[in-house]
């Protein structure tokens, strides 16, 4: 981040509109504002950071992120402003759920500039993961994740659940779990994706699986399994992973003005139809102590030490 960049709702728009403009995407103020007036007091100790993905879901818009303190209860704060809807879906009950039940370190929310709020993270706190059999008790918790529980079991992903995203939007729960180092080599990582029904990875994938930090699960209320796993890699220099992102992701890659030195994250994940895509992370304001970003990285920083 800039020195003088500011951290205020009129400092962070600018950098969304700037950011976003050089995707091609115009960010737009009736949907941005509001987000960021709702959370104004929080965002000026937040960390911040900018996210782009591949593929064709996300082409026209853009997500920027930042982080809140666990006296913040984001769903209430969305309601209460009007960014979400009231849902007599289970999603509407998980956060509350997840609150009475588990210690909570801190929280995030992820929202698009021309699709307005759509995720809520829930950070435990560092060393006290929660485990998928705590989880699954939930009667809010999507029931493929209960349903996948000799899945995670088997591939030793069970006991250490780091990171709980909820997305509104989608109506899907993300679970980011410590799983072991073979998790990422390529036998594994090819089993996984069968196992669960999904397309073998390219061997682009495969070489990026295995200098990824960690994965996540995606999973829904309205199937049993499991509809991608999305794995990590943490890089000052992205484009070291690609031949190629796309003309504008690239071309992003190489002008936002935000977070030059600071580590990026990689997400890479494969759809139930074969499409391969990739989630590029960038960051306004970086702090390395945020669970935004420790959730996964103190191991594999660990281990290179």
């Amino acid at each position: 981040m800039s020195q003088t960049a500011a951290v205020d709702v009129a400092g962070v728009f600018s950098a969304i509109e700037k950011s976003a403009g050089l995707l091609d995407v115009t960010a737009s103020r009736d949907v941005v504002l509001p987000i960021l007036t709702a959370f104004e007091e929080p965002l000026s100790r937040a960390v911040i950071a900018f996210r782009v993905a591949t593929n064709a879901q996300h082409e026209g818009d853009f997500d920027a992120r930042f982080t809140l303190p666990k006296d913040v209860d984001p769903y209430a704060v969305a309601l209460s402003k009007g960014l979400i809807e009231k849902t007599d879906h289970p999603i509407g009950d998980l956060l509350s759920d997840i609150q009475q039940l588990c210690a909570i370190d801190s929280y995030g929310i992820d929202f698009g500039v021309t699709s307005g709020f759509k995720k809520i993270w829930v950070y435990f706190p560092a060393g006290e993961h929660e485990t998928l059999a705590r989880l699954t008790g939930l009667a809010s918790m999507p029931q493929s994740l209960a349903e996948n529980i000799d899945f995670f079991n088997r591939h030793g992903m069970a006991d250490k659940v780091d990171v709980l995203g909820i997305d509104y939007r989608s109506r899907t729960m993300n679970a980011y779990l410590r799983a072991p180092a073979e998790c990422f080599e390529r036998k594994a990582v090819l089993a996984m994706h069968r196992e669960i029904g999904l397309p073998s990875p390219s061997e682009q994938m495969f070489n990026f699986c295995e200098k990824s930090f960690g994965l996540y699960t995606t999973h829904s209320w309205d199937s049993k399994d499991i509809q991608r796993i999305s794995y990590g890699v943490k890089t000052e220099n992205p484009m070291a992973y690609f031949a190629r992102l796309g003309t504008k992701i690239e071309h992003f890659v190489k002008s936002v003005p935000y977070g030059v030195d600071d580590p990026k994250m990689v997400y890479a994940a494969v759809t139930s139809d074969g499409e391969e895509y990739y989630k590029l992370q960038s960051y306004y304001r970086w702090r390395s102590v945020s669970r935004l970003n420790a959730a996964y990285i103190a191991v594999r920083d660990q281990e290179s030490a």
